[in-house]
């Protein structure tokens, strides 16, 4: 097994996994094999009890792993399927020494972070290195490791040291070390400042471990004397220095990698050039200057709780891009704060309701994503009844979903206090509960999580057609309310169809209003499996539905064209 570690100093949030994501997709268009490991120093199990504001989105893979965003990046440039076990935390690895210490498995031996703590995540890199996850048979080429965090954290040192002492064991020729680092410039002189990654590296090397190739994250390309400077004071040779600037959208960073000869440097440092191929990257490249040259747009609203950062839907906004770039469009996203649309920001922050309403009524289609609490919950429903009425396309995503029905129970059956059982308690017409699998206890890997069958009732229906007259589809789940079994026979009765179903037939996941141009809610998160080139079958009804196209795309596609 070969190993690219990628880590990053000077400053967090440089972009170490859109950088680890482009490498490998670099070397796959060379032929190899990759896989993809992200190790979290953090003290939690996994991401799923963390806040979006706190980390981002919690990105959910197929077996039901709650991991961080990155893992999303990496299925999505690489085309690949990972497991939780490709996402390493500090507090797994704590768990699982604990849980061996508790068993006796020590022999009586003072447990330490050196040796036990370290040997830990060096056997758990290894063993997950080997796992192919591209559905092919057998282990990868090569595994990218991304060590989050920036060098010279207290929490990432033990994973430095495991890392340093798996350089030393799978030898030379087996490990390639890629340090991302910040190359300011200041706004007086105007010079670019080599100082920080100098001393960033100096730490590294103080460490044990010495980059073979350095990404320097700027705004403009690196000048030359800058990577005479960086190679002569942090030993790395000028051919081997990278400059990722800032370019127009993150599918260039492959090519600009390429362009660089970066794969080539890698290569050779991992004794690859006699198998490896030219780099194939058309088709990436196409992809690239297409979404360059795109002029038309769509205005979309996405209304949610998060939206003061925006990786808190990083997938979801993903997705719209993959299902726009489809339909030859750039997506226009309008955040909207769910909390600015409702009735008491009228009198607490008028200015910011008008312009939140003047932007929802601005827009070509309406989306909620998910989320949990009761916070926006009534601007979201104002905002599903404003796509109902108006005939405005309306993609509700697990909690959206919810919301229409909701506000479906409440407009149109008349259940005015009709509401989730996550939001009041005491609510007389529940139409979304609790699931009975649930733990009101504990709140991290218990809910319905990974991917599950949804069953179509009837293959006439618009969801099902998107999905190529599909009879059934599996996607990725996140949620421990479900609407309420109960309600459906007067929900149908009321006009609202419920055509897509578990297998039990008793839990709910697609829903659609006939005669609405496109009136959508889907209980599972289809974002999570959209991939470039492959866009996810609701987002892009959404999109072909606000331009009034979605009819002739289902007619040519009915049609076998």
């Amino acid at each position: 097994m070969k190993y690219v570690l990628v880590t990053g100093g000077v400053v967090s949030g440089l972009g170490k996994g859109v950088t680890a994501s482009s490498i490998g997709v670099v070397l796959k268009a060379c032929g190899l094999r990759v896989t993809s490991i992200k190790i979290d120093p953090y003290l939690n199990t996994d991401a799923g009890t963390m806040s979006p504001f706190e980390h981002g989105e919690v990105f959910v893979l197929d077996d039901g792993g709650e991991v961080d965003l990155d893992l999303g990046n990496y299925e999505r440039f690489l085309d690949v399927t990972l497991t939780k076990e490709n996402n390493i935390t500090t507090g797994k690895i704590y768990q699982s020494v604990l849980h061996k210490e508790r068993k006796g498995d020590f022999l009586g031996k003072t447990v330490q972070v050196v040796p036990h703590i370290t040997d830990a995540i060096k056997e758990r890199i290894e063993s997950v290195a080997h796992v192919p996850v591209d559905g092919k048979e057998g282990p990868a080429d090569v595994c990218v490791i991304e060590l989050g965090g920036t060098v010279g954290d207290i929490e990432s040192m033990p994973f430095i040291e495991a890392l340093r002492q798996l350089f030393f064991s799978v030898g030379h020729d087996n490990f390639c070390l890629i340090h991302v680092s910040l190359i300011p410039v200041l706004g007086v002189v105007g010079e670019q400042k080599t100082k920080p990654t100098q001393h960033s590296v100096r730490e590294l090397r103080a460490l044990g471990l010495t980059p073979h190739l350095l990404a320097c994250r700027s705004a403009q390309p690196l000048l030359d004397n800058t990577k005479q400077k960086l190679s002569q004071f942090c030993h790395v040779p000028a051919a081997n220095i990278l400059n990722i600037h800032d370019v127009p959208n993150i599918w260039h960073i492959p090519l600009l990698l390429r362009n660089q000869n970066a794969h080539h440097s890698i290569l050779k440092q991992l004794d690859l050039l006699s198998i490896a191929t030219p780099p194939d990257l058309e088709a990436w490249t196409r992809m690239a200057e297409t979404f360059d040259n795109l002029t038309d747009s769509v205005r979309i609203a996405m209304v949610g709780k998060y939206v003061g950062l925006t990786d808190s839907y990083l997938s979801v906004v993903k997705a719209l891009l993959h299902a726009c770039i489809a339909c030859s469009l750039k997506p226009s996203i309008d955040w909207i704060a769910a909390s600015d649309l409702e009735d008491d920001s009228a009198e607490s922050a008028p200015e910011a309701h008008a312009a939140a309403w003047k932007t929802l009524r601005n827009a070509e289609c309406v989306l909620v994503p998910g989320g949990f609490g009761d916070r926006g919950v009534s601007g979201m429903i104002l905002a599903a009844k404003y796509a109902r009425e108006n005939n405005v396309p309306y993609l509700g995503i697990c909690l959206g979903m919810q919301i229409s029905v909701i506000e479906y129970a409440r407009s149109v059956l008349g259940f005015e206090r009709a509401n989730s059982a996550e939001f009041d308690k005491e609510t007389p017409n529940p139409v979304v509960i609790f699931m009975p699998e649930g733990s009101r206890t504990h709140m991290g890997s218990t809910m319905r999580l990974g991917s599950r069958r949804t069953l179509f009732q009837t293959t006439d229906c618009v969801t099902s057609k998107l999905y190529c007259n599909a009879q059934y589809v599996d996607e990725r789940h996140r949620h421990r309310y479900e609407v309420n079994p109960d309600i459906i026979e007067v929900l149908e009765e009321a006009g609202l169809k419920f055509v897509g179903k578990d297998e039990t037939g008793k839990r709910m996941e697609v829903l659609e209003l006939p005669g609405h141009p496109f009136y959508v809610g889907v209980q599972f998160h289809p974002e999570f499996k959209s991939r470039p080139g492959k866009p996810s079958a609701p987002f892009l009804g959404l999109i072909l539905s606000a331009k009034g196209q979605l009819e002739a795309y289902l007619n040519r596609h009915q049609n076998g064209s």
